[in-house]
């Protein structure tokens, strides 16, 4: 089969570094940088924080080929920063704004522990979509959806 392995699209090599800057010599204040190891998810994450950002005038990304796991980001800023500072910078609040996404899911899904128990022990009515069981469906017989 043609494609690699599946480590290979995580795992960086012995010596192989996970950024790599690359200056634009035909557009002032602007750099290429290739990031190794990663896809459109995170690509995409850059990107929109970037944008937010008042000193970027253009931020992009692409993924060359879905069989090479890297994608290449071109930032324009207006010159009072470097791109690959305002890259740190983005990078540093995506990764706040994903801990506090963490915590906050985490907190709802305690709640929902708390809200779900009785006496510290789940109600086997309730059915797998939330439903608490006393509807007159096949669900709340206790019945698979093969069974139907």
């Amino acid at each position: 089969m043609n494609a690699p392995n599946r480590y290979e699209l995580y795992v960086l090599e012995d010596g192989e570094k996970p950024v790599e800057v690359i200056e634009d010599t035909k557009i002032p204040n602007a750099a290429t940088i290739k990031i190794l190891k990663q896809d459109h998810t995170l690509g995409n994450m850059l990107r929109a924080q970037l944008l937010a950002m008042p000193e970027i005038l253009f931020a992009g990304y692409k993924v060359p080929h879905p069989l090479h796991p890297y994608f290449l980001i071109k930032i324009q800023t207006d010159g009072t920063v470097t791109p690959q500072i305002l890259l740190e910078r983005a990078c540093t609040k995506l990764i706040g704004t994903m801990s506090s996404l963490e915590t906050k899911f985490k907190r709802e899904f305690s709640y929902k522990d708390v809200e779900g128990t009785v006496g510290g022990v789940t109600s086997h009515l309730d059915d797998p979509y939330g439903g608490t069981g006393t509807g007159g469906s096949a669900w709340s017989t206790g019945r698979d959806y093969l069974d139907l």
